[in-house]
């Protein structure tokens, strides 16, 4: 008797063994061809989907200077961050497209920045201040270059949100920098429909209000309280102006200050690793949803920036408004109260 034979193994049922961990062995390197070549899909399909300008290109050496680097003491692979980081962040109401224009965008002939904040993460990557800009505030425009060649002219006294509507993101980015002597080193992008989709991959969002919201215009109405709201409602909670407090930007963007921390908690509480299929959905809705500098216009270098902010929690975010008072010449708009506004800027340098 063969040793075969002896563990009961007679040569054919040794031949069938043997075809049959080879053909487990082929179905395993099918299934992980498959896999590489779906992530590679993956990958592909959300690098896609981030749309980019080249700011710095435009912009060139007529800006405020970088923030200095700190030194690192660390002798880690991976040492931490050293230098803080400013980024522009603008929700858009007029992006082309049904889906947009469905959620209340306008026309994509006429683009306003309806939400503008300054996001100035520390050099430890572990706090953060985020200053919202009243869109109805009158500032210098600067002259700003088009894409098509030639400028803007500079403009006084001017709505801080028709910088968008000139010149795109550039003359954005260059007027935030004029009014704060900061450089903002990204810009970041979101539109209508790209942020209730980001809301609805998360499950939803939780947002507790101080006061009824009656709305006619965003078509939001709620009774003061705790709501769950979907991605329709929280982009109507964003827009709401009208049915709140003195009906100006003001009580809008304290609203969209909640909405920022809300999301950041739901965004931490949601175990998006256990759930590719959800991680895919939130990785689509937001790269979908982008416009950004050509420094983050890569699932990498979005990734890497993402990660370098594992230290920073909703409860170390400090949400505040750039100090305003009404214009002298229109009741109806705001201009930046001094010293404090320049101020405020200052412990962000």
């Amino acid at each position: 008797m063969t040793g075969l034979e002896e563990h009961g193994e007679t040569g054919s049922g040794a031949g069938r063994r043997s075809r049959a961990l080879k053909a487990a062995g082929l179905t395993l390197a099918a299934v992980l061809v498959v896999g590489v070549g779906t992530a590679g899909w993956a990958y592909w399909h959300l690098n896609g989907n981030i749309k980019s300008v080249d700011i710095d290109n435009a912009l060139g050496d007529d800006r405020p200077a970088k923030a200095v680097t700190t030194p690192s003491a660390s002798a880690s692979a991976a040492p931490p961050p050293t230098e803080a980081v400013n980024l522009l962040v603008l929700g858009s109401d007029s992006r082309s497209g049904a889906a947009n224009q469905a959620l209340g965008g306008g026309d994509s002939t006429g683009a306003r920045s309806d939400t503008a904040m300054v996001v100035h993460i520390d050099a430890g990557r572990t706090t953060a201040t985020v200053v919202s800009i009243p869109r109805d505030t009158l500032v210098t425009r600067p002259s700003c270059p088009l894409p098509e060649g030639g400028s803007t002219a500079t403009a006084y006294g001017a709505m801080f949100n028709t910088a968008y509507a000139v010149g795109g993101p550039v003359c954005a980015v260059k007027t935030v920098e004029s009014i704060t002597g900061i450089r903002m080193d990204h810009y970041v992008e979101v539109d209508f429909s790209g942020f209730a989709k980001l809301v609805d991959a998360l499950g939803g969002v939780t947002v507790t209000t101080d006061e009824d919201i009656d709305d006619d215009d965003s078509h939001l109405h709620l009774a003061a309280g705790t709501h769950r709201l979907d991605g329709a409602r929280a982009l109507a909670l964003a827009r709401t102006r009208h049915g709140i407090g003195d009906g100006s930007d003001l009580g809008r963007i304290g609203l969209q200050q909640k909405l920022v921390k809300a999301l950041l908690e739901q965004i931490a509480s949601t175990d998006l690793l256990t759930s590719p299929a959800r991680l895919y959905e939130v990785a689509d809705a937001v790269t979908g949803s982008l416009t950004t500098d050509t420094g983050l216009d890569s699932l990498a270098e979005l990734t890497e920036l993402g990660r370098s902010l594992k230290g920073l929690s909703a409860g170390n975010v400090r949400t505040v408004t750039m100090p305003v008072v009404p214009a002298p010449s229109d009741p109806n708009r705001v201009v930046a109260l001094e010293p404090a506004a320049s101020a405020l800027w200052k412990s962000l340098k």
